[in-house]
């Protein structure tokens, strides 16, 4: 029995998220397809943590045991012949047994990219919510910085989600523009509670658009009310960029 870790790339777009469902395409039910072409049997694959529907990633982890001879350039070459286009297997290496993607996970790492200016984007209208009122970014800066640090973020959680605590840790937060009127949010931590990054983006949003002070993301923080929070960010705008064991 063999443990091999991969590291997966893809666009979420066409995908009702990463976990395996009976009737709709999801990332983990490819590779899992993949992998029965290529072995012969049916093998699990454990990933990092689930992405919602539309969702994408740059970094996303997983991992699979299976009673196999072949070897880990063998699998990434199988697996990138026969996933579609916009799934790529970046890396594949053989693990210790004891090595699970989900349960070792120290941090992960998100961006939420807006583009802020008056016109859409033909070409990249599916990486990034597009919002053309200016945005103030010291505002939103400000805002960002009261959710650094280990907190209860029931008030950003999405209904619906199995858990045993709300509690969290954010390491760290940054907000970057750039020169071609992109915004990217990006956000580092522990574990995240379900829509977690977007309803946090929601509601900096808010912060930039003048409907709330950045004081105000400290009250809602503490209020662990969700419904004082801000709408819940559309998927597409958010990548999935590393995880760190």
């Amino acid at each position: 029995m063999q443990n091999f870790k991969i590291i997966i790339e893809y666009d979420g777009s066409a995908y009702h998220g990463w976990q395996r469902q009976a009737t709709d395409r999801t990332i983990q039910g490819e590779i899992e397809n993949a992998l029965m072409t290529m072995t012969g049997n049916k093998v699990t694959v454990i990933g990092s943590g689930r992405t919602d529907a539309g969702v994408h990633a740059y970094g996303q982890v997983a991992n699979f045991r299976c009673n196999t001879s072949l070897g880990a350039e063998v699998f990434q070459n199988g697996l990138n012949g026969l996933l579609p286009e916009d799934i790529v297997i970046k890396s594949c290496e053989p693990v210790p047994e004891k090595f699970h993607a989900r349960y070792e996970v120290k941090s992960k790492t998100y961006h939420y990219r807006i583009l802020n200016r008056r016109l859409p984007s033909a070409i990249f209208r599916q990486y990034a919510w597009h919002i053309r009122k200016k945005l103030h970014l010291n505002a939103m800066g400000s805002a960002f910085h009261y959710i650094v640090g280990r907190h209860d973020f029931k008030a950003f959680e999405g209904s619906g989600s199995p858990r045993a605590s709300t509690v969290r840790s954010v390491i760290d937060a940054d907000l970057v523009k750039t020169d071609d009127g992109y915004l990217v949010l990006k956000i580092e931590g522990d574990g995240f509670l379900k829509f977690m990054v977007r309803n946090i983006v929601g509601t900096l949003v808010d912060a930039g658009l003048g409907k709330i002070t950045p004081a105000d993301v400290k009250r809602i923080l503490v209020s662990k009310d969700r419904n004082l929070a801000g709408i819940t960010a559309p998927a597409h705008g958010l990548f999935l960029m590393e995880v760190k064991y």
